[in-house]
């Protein structure tokens, strides 16, 4: 580890890793799977720079449900949002609810269509 931007320790050497999926951590969520970050914008243009695209899953409490988030063109939204309440995936362009068994066939189809690593993500 070596000193990065801020002073923030970062790896030096070794092969770069890409996620096939990814925990995100939500301010506010919309129903589209919309979300409201921390204003950096490094989730999205992260998540926008890989291919394939990792599985993205909010994790969040219910109270930071949101009408909307506004969602420009450039935002990206979740395919599963997790909060006290349960599961929601990502279908038809609107968050849904769903069981536990439903998201993880939901989770292995998007992954299945972004031809990621079955091994690491059934």
């Amino acid at each position: 580890m070596a000193p990065g931007a801020f002073d923030v320790p970062v790896p030096v050497g070794g092969a770069e890793l890409v996620p096939d999926a990814l925990l995100v951590p939500p301010v506010g969520i919309g129903p589209l799977g919309d979300r409201l970050g921390y204003g950096g914008g490094f989730f999205d243009r992260t998540l926008a720079a890989l291919e394939p695209r990792p599985v993205t899953v909010a994790h969040a409490f219910e109270l930071s449900r949101v009408a909307t988030t506004h969602p420009q063109p450039h935002d990206i939204c979740m395919d599963v949002v997790v909060t006290e309440a349960g599961v929601e995936v990502l279908t038809g362009g609107r968050l849904a609810p769903s069981s536990a068994r439903d998201a993880r066939a939901r989770i292995a189809a998007i992954a299945q269509a972004r031809r990621l690593p079955r091994s690491r993500t059934g």
